[in-house]
């Protein structure tokens, strides 16, 4: 579409309107984090009201220039509805709050109606028909629940009962998760914003691509590094998958990677980064939040399984690496890589100016253990001190232009509030969505139900329960961002595994995290695998196998939290150390048995295949079975296996160099 100069300049105010929008969305919360100063509900009225205006504004620039009317109509109906629901809501807050509850006019269900219908329609563009038909579903079975058959049976709602449950009384889209995402998460992501805006995610593939160097699977290890450290901060496996597959895929291709492995190890290291400490795609607080524990507890009961989930897959990439790598690595010119070079004083600089602000989060989160919301805000001043300070250092002591500098830096973090507005709002809607969803369930008593249900369909065996649960909560998770997809299988499977077979509250939260993450790698959803596939451009299933292959122990860890809770219970101690260690050497045997790219003491399938299967059972053992003996058995059932196989190819890879250097020798 060909845009005349005039149309040019009102795309152009209308980006600065967004841009000026997010900026004040972001002083508001920060104005809160400050004072505290109303009550939270009201601030979660206003919150969600304005990060929707702000996402509303952006899609109706992008389909101003797609050209698409009938979605331009849409937004510009969605944007008015949002506008006139949040007013509505802040100035009739303590009638509809103290007086009207449970009940409200017949305007004010007219409105709810409406702003429902938005929720719908931003959720549909935002995450598709699939999580779509998920909400109008629970939505029916609120209303439709005496229809329902078995003990999936209620009594049903009227609609306006409903219109009451998800948004008239405070509830539903307003309501607990909503309040956590606007308190703690909101500033976390701003946060992320600013890291992009100022280049620090730049700064990430840079370190990636420089330790890339040294080892020939070193370029794939990378990719691995830096997904893991981005996809924590986004919180989205999609959105992490596009921005740093968009880089590391090609450069995998390049150094002669296939495009389905390359795919499948980007997928599988942005879904990882979701369990990363200390934000783990910002579940972390919501789980604190939900247990009614300390944000401390969760990150230490955390490090143990990203450490099993992180040496796993290292593992499993240096194989794939090797075996499809041509040639070593130290002649990669990094810097070439990106638009500009960037000496090592300047490297350090950078690591300095980003790593400060982490290094601040983590001590006060970890050794004061203040609030999340103080430890947030606090970071958030520090990361522009450091993110204005240093370049306009250097640019004085250079004796550079000043004022461009600082011109230029208020451009940078003005892209950072956008930035961080647009990771936050799909993530804001769709907990929105969410938590109407689960009030629905609470309100029609699902949850207990489902509870029941799981202990009649096991059979009162822990095993068939938890494969159930897990499939459950990976179908549940599909599509969803981390936060979202942790939320509704916290609420609706971790209560009956906590109740029905006494599993440890935190164990049950971690194993349903998992799972729910897992739906991001599981066909036919997958959606980091979408996403993945269509940069390298190679084939979904080939690339989901691939993917499936390299995650595989990650499909095992939550079981073993579940007989083997010490792995997240009770704090960082030796017994959680010891069984921690026995769990990463279990899951290095999984990799081992299913991605090493070398011969299995014979060439033959029917040795091979077998042999694999052998690696895979004993890993896996050695990962969930709940006895000590036989855990350390299959270690070192493991590690002898291992050394037998490897001897070969060692000896003749000692063999060639002794050669080479009698070769040298001779020459000399």
């Amino acid at each position: 579409m060909v845009y005349s100069t005039a149309n040019k300049s009102r795309l152009d105010i209308a980006n600065d309107i967004v841009t000026g929008l997010a900026i004040l969305t972001w002083f508001w919360i920060l104005y809160y984090a400050f004072t505290q100063g109303i009550q939270r509900i009201l601030f979660t009225v206003t919150f969600l009201g304005s990060i929707m205006l702000v996402y509303l504004g952006n899609e109706l620039i992008e389909a101003y220039e797609d050209g698409d009317r009938l979605n331009l109509v849409g937004l510009a109906l969605s944007t008015i509805v949002t506008a006139v629901t949040t007013g509505y809501m802040i100035v009739f807050y303590r009638p509809l709050l103290r007086v009207r509850v449970g009940t409200a006019l017949p305007r004010e269900y007219v409105i709810a109606a409406a702003f429902l219908l938005v929720i719908l329609y931003l959720s549909y563009r935002a995450y598709g028909a699939t999580f779509l038909a998920v909400i109008v579903g629970v939505m029916l079975y609120g209303l439709y629940g005496n229809l329902a058959p078995g003990i999936l049976r209620h009594a049903g709602f009227s609609f306006n009962r409903m219109l009451n449950i998800m948004v008239l009384d405070f509830q539903g889209v307003y309501g607990s998760i909503s309040r956590i995402i606007a308190t703690w998460v909101a500033l976390f992501l701003l946060y992320a914003g600013l890291m992009r805006g100022f280049g620090a995610f730049d700064l990430i593939m840079r370190i990636g691509l420089r330790s890339a160097k040294y080892l020939r699977s070193g370029v794939a290890l990378s990719a691995v590094t830096s997904s893991i450290i981005i996809g924590s901060i986004t919180g989205s496996q999609a959105a992490n998958t596009a921005i740093t597959g968009s880089f590391t895929i090609p450069l995998m291709k390049e150094t002669g990677m296939k495009g389905e492995t390359a795919g499948g190890i980007e997928s599988v290291a942005s879904t990882g980064g979701q369990i990363m400490p200390p934000i783990m795609g910002a579940a972390a607080f919501v789980m604190a939040s939900l247990l009614g524990i300390t944000y401390l507890e969760v990150i230490v009961a955390g490090i143990i399984p990203a450490m099993i989930f992180y040496g796993a897959v290292t593992i499993a990439v240096h194989y794939k690496g090797i075996g499809q790598i041509q040639g070593g690595t130290d002649k990669i010119d990094v810097e070439s890589q990106f638009d500009e070079r960037m000496s090592q004083k300047e490297f350090t600089l950078q690591c300095l100016r980003f790593g400060i602000p982490f290094a601040v989060l983590v001590y006060i989160l970890g050794v004061l253990q203040y609030t999340v919301l103080t430890a947030a805000l606090y970071t958030i001043i520090v990361m522009f001190v450091t993110g204005f300070g240093f370049p306009l250092i250097r640019t004085a002591v250079e004796r550079g232009d000043l004022q461009a500098e600082f011109v230029g830096l208020l451009g940078d973090a003005a892209n950072g509030f956008r930035e961080g507005a647009m990771i936050l709002a799909p993530i804001a809607i769709i907990i929105a969505a969410i938590n109407g969803v689960v009030d629905v369930f609470t309100a029609s008593g699902i949850p207990g139900i489902l509870s029941l249900a799981l202990l009649d369909l096991s059979g009162g065996v822990m095993l068939t329960a938890v494969v159930l649960a897990m499939i459950i909560s990976i179908v549940l998770g599909m599509g969803m961002p981390t936060v979202a997809a942790y939320v509704i299988v916290a609420a609706l499977i971790a209560p009956a595994l906590v109740q029905q077979f006494l599993v440890p509250d935190l164990a049950a939260h971690f194993f349903v995290l998992y799972a729910a993450i897992l739906s991001g790698l599981t066909p036919p959803i997958a959606i980091a695998v979408v996403v993945a596939t269509g940069i390298a451009d190679s084939g979904f299933w080939r690339t989901a196998y691939e993917a499936l292959k390299i995650s595989a122990p990650i499909y095992v860890l939550p079981f073993a939290f579940i007989y083997n809770p010490e792995l997240v219970v009770g704090g960082f101690g030796l017994e959680t150390f010891l069984s921690g260690v026995i769990a990463l050497l279990g899951a290095l045997g999984i990799s081992h048995g299913l991605n090493y790219y070398g011969r299995f003491f014979h060439g033959s399938p029917v040795v091979e295949y077998p042999v694999r299967g052998v690696f895979f059972v004993l890993g896996l053992l050695a990962m969930v079975y709940p006895g000590e003996m036989v855990r350390v058995g299959c270690i070192v059932a493991i590690l002898g296996l291992m050394a037998v196989q490897l001897q070969r190819p060692i000896r003749e890879r000692l063999s060639r160099e002794s050669a080479t250097d009698s070769v040298r020798t001779a020459k000399d």
